[in-house]
């Protein structure tokens, strides 16, 4: 059977399917769920599988709302086909995973229809909270990813791109506590914590004057006291810290947290910093995977825009990160709305569920399932990615260990540590 074949009966599976695929694409958009909240969406994701005749594992690999689905020879080569669906607080599907999660979904259901002409394995994972909390991380630690030979997902975005420029990340959540008193009548009795929060956001302010650029440090206040005539003796801070890899990214964490001591130190409250347990390694792109995804979407009608062209500075993080520094990986973007709407925008939420959020669900779908077929039938391609991956294995094994070393240190020092980390903008 040839593989020309094999692509085109696949695009023709997921074509009998469009109906299905956006009518998943427009519910888990229409019924947004936080990080480790996707009850709905992961038993939408789930329960279809299942129709199709394949059996899926639920709360598979540590995770309340993730699955797994394994099917095809294990002569052939094993890939994963990944699918996120998490929204964001208060604008919902502003970063389109409804998309990632049918385009995913499609392209594991279109393999399987293959049937014994399948020349591969296909893992199809469901993973959650990548906004936040590390999913695949978490799933990686329980054995997700072993034995792969690759992953692959797509994401939505203004601009079609063969990768995500992508930067590691951690999680900080601050809450200082300080002594409630009278604020107009013995103020003297009270300990500030408003004052606390203020004081570590000015001095981080100030610090970001003294980064590089390929750093940056983000937050917002999420707590800051109960009336004006009370001194707040609570007040709270979230913020994210991002740099070019996780070996930066530990020096600026030590700047930053210096910040948050130094404000408990001027106001004389107690502060309790709690990092990510989870940090979000920078992306590891497979190149020759990234090229062959770009021949079968370039197939389809999709334009890439050049990777050089990028602007500096210009990058997200993912927990998918994490993935690429396992397994030879790719997270390549699809155009779903113009290029002057910002991702992670209300407007983005909407253009998600539009026809150009339609065509991106059939075409990532498509590209993905065509470029695994690329993997498990041409032998060269694949010797090829592993010698791509092979030939930075000493970086991602140190990323990696330094990546444990952070979260057995934040395990052993936090009283009540967060399942740090950031999402895809």
């Amino acid at each position: 059977m040839s593989l020309e074949l094999l692509k085109k009966d696949v695009a023709a599976a997921i074509d009998s399917m469009r109906d299905e695929l956006l009518g998943l694409s427009h519910a888990i958009h229409g019924e947004p769920e936080l990080a480790l909240e996707e009850f709905k969406a992961a038993k939408r994701l789930s329960d279809a599988v299942e129709t199709h005749g394949i059996t899926a594992q639920r709360e598979a690999f540590g995770l309340r709302t993730s699955y797994v689905a394994e099917f095809g020879k294990d002569s052939g080569p094993t890939v994963a086909i990944l699918s996120e669906y998490d929204a964001l607080p208060g604008i919902g599907h502003a970063c389109g995973h409804n998309i990632i999660a049918t385009a995913g979904y499609g392209a594991a259901i279109a393999l399987s229809k293959l049937g014994a002409r399948l020349p591969g394995k296909v893992r199809y994972l469901g993973t959650p909270a990548e906004e936040r909390f590390g999913g695949k991380e978490i799933m990686a630690e329980e054995g997700a990813f072993d034995r792969a030979d690759a992953a692959m997902m797509i994401h939505p975005s203004s601009l079609n791109l063969v990768t995500m420029p992508c930067i590691a990340i951690s999680e900080v959540e601050v809450t200082y506590h300080g002594r409630a008193a009278h604020a107009a009548a013995m103020p003297y009795r009270g300990l500030n914590a408003l004052d606390a929060v203020v004081n570590a956001y000015q001095s981080i302010a100030q610090l970001r004057q003294h980064i590089k650029q390929t750093e940056r440090i983000h937050g917002i206040i999420t707590e800051g006291g109960l009336a004006p005539n009370i001194v707040p003796e609570r007040a709270s801070c979230r913020y994210y810290v991002r740099a070019a890899d996780v070996h930066e990214l530990a020096m600026l964490k030590k700047r930053v947290h210096a910040c948050f001591e130094a404000a408990a130190l001027a106001t004389g409250c107690k502060a309790d910093i709690r990092w990510g347990e989870h940090d979000y390694l920078d992306l590891k792109t497979n190149w020759p995977m990234a090229d062959a995804f770009e021949k079968n979407a370039s197939a389809l009608g999709r334009e890439f825009y050049p990777v050089k062209e990028i602007p500096a500075g210009f990058a997200g993080s993912t927990d998918m990160g994490n993935v690429s520094h396992r397994v030879p990986s790719i997270h390549p973007m699809m155009a779903v709305a113009p290029s002057d709407v910002i991702i992670h925008n209300a407007e983005f939420a909407r253009w998600a569920v539009s026809d150009k959020g339609d065509q991106a669900v059939t075409e990532g779908a498509k590209a993905l399932a065509q470029t695994a077929l690329d993997l498990m039938t041409d032998s060269r391609l694949l010797e090829t990615v592993k010698k791509d991956f092979e030939a930075t294995a000493d970086i991602s094994k140190a990323a990696l260990a330094k990546l444990a070393e952070s979260a057995k240190r934040t395990h052993d020092h936090a009283h009540d540590h967060a399942r740090g980390g950031c999402g895809c903008a």
